[in-house]
């Protein structure tokens, strides 16, 4: 799969969310935009990712970014995580991975050895134009959110 990089427009999605609505990416003009995919809510290190963003989402909407968490779980797993986790940011379900594909956020990765295909968990950056300012594959769970925060300039 091909993936983002600076410079690219970013492919817009209309997906469901967790609260039972839907999320069009192309609303959020007007804002940066940290968009993150993640393999499955519920797990360690999904948890421990959502929990960090939720936990720096006042700063990062202090500095003008909207957050938004994309997996393949359908809405009623993303509802019951967001819940759980007291997560205020939108979680979006992409049960068909057409927008995990068109990102770069799915396909053959390292898992405990051995190559899978699945979800690459990455985040992408968008300004206000909806325009890829940063995007990284393959980050770490833990510690991701605070080295975003520092490659954004917020720390």
């Amino acid at each position: 799969m091909p993936r983002l990089a600076v410079g690219d427009t970013a492919p817009d999605f209309t997906l469901p969310t967790a609260d039972g609505g839907t999320l069009t990416l192309s609303d959020l003009r007007g804002s940066r935009v940290i968009v993150y995919f993640y393999p499955a809510a519920g797990t360690p290190g999904c948890t421990k990712q959502a929990c960090d963003f939720r936990d720096s989402l006042a700063a990062l909407q202090g500095a003008g970014f909207a957050v938004v968490g994309v997996s393949p779980d359908p809405v009623a797993r993303l509802a019951t995580f967001a819940q759980a986790e007291g997560l205020t940011f939108p979680l979006v379900s992409d049960e068909s991975r057409g927008v995990l594909e068109a990102w770069g956020a799915y396909g053959e990765k390292q898992l405990y050895g051995r190559t899978v295909t699945g979800v690459i968990r990455s985040t992408v950056v968008l300004d206000a134009e909806g325009t890829v300012e940063l995007a990284q594959y393959n980050v770490r769970a833990t510690g991701h959110v605070a080295k975003l925060r520092r490659d954004l300039g917020l720390d």
